[in-house]
């Protein structure tokens, strides 16, 4: 029943409780507004109480009432299957009536309408609400402030939601909008910055004339036209990247944004006391129309390119890093933006030259030669723009000023020395100063390497001869090294041309660490991070040095110089010149410092940031037995504490399927620990991003283990719920179940034969090629182990095998690969469970599954898989040949006269097996049994996995007394019959079969 204006006291009741802190009066109150939430006319009703004048001064109670009208339009306005949605009359009422209320008062209320508003457009305009844009411009036309600033952050809302949509129809629109809108926006703009500029001029001389109010309304419209104007250049013109056609709008606003912000800058540090609101506004709008600027260069960059663009921003940006003024050196974001600006234009890929070769095509050329010209024009004149004397002085400016740590950065260092190494080590580079200027850095150091190498040494040089390592006081010299190293640090890869490393760490870095006063605890958390950047450029003879001193740094006191320690090791050992003899000595000292470490820290990513360096010393390392009782301890406890920490969890499950191999068949030392973790994680419960790395746990387990613990074998039910949810990580299921099958045996299939089945039930017919090839390798392995038991257990999986086999794509090779392996498994059965396969073939149950899945009952089962085994015995392996030849061999006992229709075939493949496959299968047979003396001693997976190959009963069947016999009994049936199929054979066949039957 729709609801009418009569409900109206009802719902607002409703809302104005819905805000109760009583829980007995707000829980009611929101479980009604749920169900009046689907009915027609509730989206009407709130709008009502939204628009209502009397109730203008109940805002908590309209706030409420637009939120759940928000909420209302996300749900109903598409039409849904589940249902009836909002009618088109209500529609239709509901865009009337948003578009009558534009003079909202209440901030947070107009912000709400107008993201109902973008929604509403989103899936509308233009079909259904054609006039939207229009309205809403012609409004603006007599709107006094507050109206026109509500109506401009409807347009940013909206603009912003249909600039995501990127169906060509919906781009071609906005490309119109843009074309119309974009020109009265931008006067707008204009009039506003002169209307700004002028009040604050009056604000500076304490005008009392001006009404407050209404010039910041004017600011935070000027915002929002801003913002339009920026939205309309990026999703309102194709990127000229891709077009090539210039897109004039750049060209105009970009020269004029800049002059606003100039004109702005100003202002800055005298409405830093005396108006601290437009102080504010000063703040986001020179940061926001910077921002906009790296927008539109990256959007368009061939048109910001232009010389009337390209030249006034960079010089401006240049300018203010280089030489600020005292005010702007202070303002930090404004000076993030400029070096984010600098840093897109160098490291810009359109103003480049483009490397490809020329192509015959015309368009295709010309499109080309295009974009070489203006690459070589924004070429002369980023080179003008930046001489080298102007490169060598931006590159002194960053790492003399602003790579150099101030008094607050050692004053939190020394609060929080952990917290202090993770937000230099793992902020975002555009968020603060420090690391955005490394990023401009190191873009600068690539463009200008030849330049800047003998600068960035020469600077480096100076700063060691200026604070020696035996100085220790905080000074300025002792502060500009620090920078130098970190300098270093960023470049090593195109500074190593420049600089010897092995004499650098013999002649400074490693004397630096001689010198254990507090406070060097800055210069030696540069030196753990130089150790780590410069890895790749650390020779032999090096080696062995700078594990000793990683090893000192990671004992120190400080817990920023430790952890950057402990990351630069990590790098050390994943590196693949890792000398595990040059630091044999230095594990126990390492181990028991990276587990006081582990200890001592408090935050999650410090946690990690160790957890990762044992995982990768675990790995790497083959002395890991030694330490196996205190690892154990520390895993134990590291899980216990771990608990909700699903990510650090992933890191110690990791680090356990290391720690495991590195074990390896000793692993069974560590169950106590080991087990009761690893059924935690694979239960059902267990959160879903723990599965992959429990899963490979749970297979390192197996792999690894020397016979099968009773508490192995009751994990394996929670198998089934896995792969009930997911097949996603089949192929280490699959590995999971061949361990319990090999190391199982007969215990594990009598405890889970059920569960097993339904395994493989589950897999089997439900999952793509690439998954079967995983899992049929088990069901062979099976049959091998208990060709008595197995057949019949699995019935239905043999079924579906049957299926497959008799159908399939031959032209698909993942297709014809499942084929060959489920015939090569029938193929077994047949031989090692004849009776089986051919009671299951004549079963009416198995004709009423063949016909469900489209055969006809008049085909022989049997005989069609002779015709399987005969087109794929070429496709198959020396061992799959063998049993080929033996099923095929057993069909000849068939008392079916269609046997001898085969019958040249039959002999034909026989034969070449028993002439051909004799060398191929000894061959196959030798490398089964091939294993390391170790595996010998210690019958794991793989050990009984080879021998299970090595003693299967294929192997020990003669093919040629098989074939022998059976021909006798094919004879025997057929009498006069076989005699004529043998001497249809042709003479040379009949002499191979009689050579390789030995037959005189």
């Amino acid at each position: 029943m729709a609801l009418s204006v009569s409900d109206l006291p009802a719902i607002y009741t409703l809302l104005a409780n819905s805000l109760s802190s009583d829980l007995n009066v707000r829980k009611p109150a929101e479980d009604a507004l749920a169900e009046y939430e689907s009915r027609p006319g509730f989206c009407s009703s709130l709008m009502e109480v939204i628009t209502a004048k009397d109730l203008a001064l109940q805002t908590d109670v309209r706030l409420m009432a637009s939120v759940y009208f928000k909420n209302s339009i996300s749900r109903y306005w598409r039409n849904r299957r589940d249902s009836s949605g909002i009618s088109s009359e209500e529609k239709v009422h509901l865009r009337q009536k948003l578009l009558s209320h534009l003079r909202e008062e209440n901030y947070q209320i107009s912000l709400t309408l107008a993201v109902v508003i973008s929604k509403i457009a989103r899936i509308d305009y233009p079909r259904e609400w054609s006039d939207l844009i229009s309205v809403l411009a012609q409004q603006l036309q007599s709107a006094d402030v507050l109206t026109s600033h509500r109506i401009f952050l409807i347009l940013f809302r909206t603009l912003k939601e249909l600039s995501t949509k990127r169906l060509t129809s919906d781009q071609r629109t906005y490309s119109e909008i843009a074309s119309q809108f974009f020109e009265y926006s931008w006067h707008l703009w204009q009039t506003d910055v002169q209307n700004i500029l002028h009040a604050f001029s009056a604000l500076a001389q304490n005008a009392s004339e001006l009404h407050y109010d209404d010039v910041y309304l004017t600011c935070e419209r000027w915002f929002l036209c801003s913002k339009i104007i920026r939205e309309l250049i990026v999703s309102g013109f194709p990127s000229d990247a891709k077009s090539m056609q210039e897109v004039q709008p750049v060209k105009k606003v970009c020269p004029v944004m800049l002059n606003a912000v100039q004109s702005f800058l100003p202002h800055y540090s005298c409405f830093q006391e005396k108006h601290p609101k437009f102080w504010d506004f000063l703040k986001k709008a020179c940061t926001k129309s910077l921002k906009i600027l790296i927008v539109i260069q990256h959007r368009h960059p061939y048109s910001f390119g232009d010389q009337s663009v390209l030249w006034p921003v960079v010089d401006f940006c240049l300018n203010k890093i280089t030489n600020p003024e005292p005010d702007v050196l202070s303002f930090e974001d404004f000076l993030i933006q400029c070096m984010s600006l600098m840093k897109a234009v160098l490291e810009c890929k359109e103003y480049r030259p483009s490397l490809t070769g020329r192509v015959t095509d015309d368009n295709r050329v010309t499109f080309q030669v295009m974009k070489k010209n203006v690459c070589s024009a924004v070429a002369s004149v980023l080179a003008a723009l930046l001489p080298n004397e102007r490169v060598v002085l931006l590159c002194n400016i960053l790492i003399r000023r602003y790579f150099v740590l101030t008094t607050s950065d050692v004053e939190e260092w020394y609060q929080n020395p952990e917290s202090f190494h993770h937000e230099q080590d793992a902020v975002l580079w555009s968020e603060k100063l420090r690391p955005c200027a490394e990023a401009l850095y190191i873009v600068l150091f690539e463009n200008h390497s030849q330049l800047l190498g003998p600068v960035v040494v020469s600077i480096l040089q100076e700063a060691m001869n200026g604070c020696p390592s035996s100085v220790s006081e905080i000074s300025p010299q002792l502060l500009l090294k620090d920078a130098a190293y970190g300098a270093a640090a960023c470049v090593y890869y195109e500074l190593s041309n420049y600089l010897s490393f092995k004499d650098w760490f013999n002649g400074a870095l490693s004397i630096e660490l001689t010198n254990d006063h507090p406070n060097m605890r800055i210069i030696h958390r540069k030196v753990a991070l130089i150790l780590g950047q410069w890895v790749s450029e650390i020779k032999d003879d090096t080696r062995r040095p700078v594990y000793c001193a990683l090893i000192k740094l990671l004992q120190e006191e400080d817990l920023c110089v430790r952890l950057a320690a402990a990351r630069s090791l990590y790098y050390h050992i994943e590196d693949a010149n890792f000398s595990e003899q040059d630091f044999s000595d230095l594990l126990p000292i390492c181990w028991n410092s990276c587990f006081k470490l582990v200890e001592e820290v408090q935050e999650f990513d410090s946690k990690v940031q160790v957890l990762n360096t044992i995982s990768v010393l675990i790995a790497r390392s083959t002395g890991v037995i030694p330490y196996a009782n205190k690892l154990v301890q520390f895993f134990q406890k590291a899980w216990e504490e771990s608990s909700g920490e699903s990510l650090l969890q992933i890191q110690l499950l990791a680090a356990l399927k290391n720690f495991v191999a590195a074990l390896g068949y000793q692993s069974p030392i560590c169950y106590n620990m080991l087990l009761p973790i690893l059924q935690s994680v694979i239960n059902v419960n267990s959160p879903d991003e723990l599965l992959e790395d429990s899963m490979q746990l749970w297979e390192a387990t197996l792999s690894h283990a020397t016979s099968m613990s009773p508490q192995l074998l009751g994990y394996f039910p929670c198998l089934v719920a896995i792969l009930e949810k997911s097949f996603d990580h089949l192929k280490v299921a699959a590995s999971i179940i061949e361990g319990y099958i090999v190391l199982g045996g007969l215990e594990f299939l009598n405890m889970h034969a059920s569960t097993l089945a339904k395994v493989l039930d589950l897999v089997i017919g439900n999952v793509n090629d690439r998954g079967l090839l995983s899992i049929l390798p088990l069901v062979d392995v099976l049959v091998q182990c208990f060709p008595t038991e197995v057949p019949q257990l699995i019935s239905t999986v043999i079924q579906k095998l049957i299926v497959i086999c008799l159908s399939g794509d031959d032209h698909d090779p993942s297709k014809t690969a499942v084929k060959t392996t489920s015939a090569a498994i029938l193929a077994r059965i047949l031989v090692m469970n004849t009776n089986y396969l051919a009671q299951l073939t004549s079963e009416p149950s198995f004709f009423t599954h063949l016909q469900q899945a489209g055969f006809s009952n008049e085909e022989n089962i049997l005989l069609c898989l002779v015709d399987v085994w005969l087109d794929k015995v070429d496709n198959v392996i020396s061992t799959q040949r063998k049993t080929f030849g033996l099923a095929l061999s057993i069909i000849l006992t068939m008392r079916l006269p269609q046997v001898l229709d085969k019958l040249d075939q039959i002999l034909s493949v026989c034969t070449s097996v028993i002439l051909g496959g004799n060398e191929d299968l000894a061959e196959d047979e030798s490398s089964s049994i091939h294993m390391q003396p170790s595996e010998l001693h210690m019958p794991g997976k793989e050990y009984r996995r080879k021998q299970i190959k090595f003693s299967d009963p294929i192997n020990q069947i003669s093919l040629e007394n098989s074939l022998r016999d059976n021909l006798q009994t094919c004879a025997s049936l057929h009498g006069d019959l076989f005699n004529t199929a043998m001497s249809k054979m042709h003479p040379a066949a009949f002499a191979q079969l009689k050579q390789a039957l030995n037959m005189s």
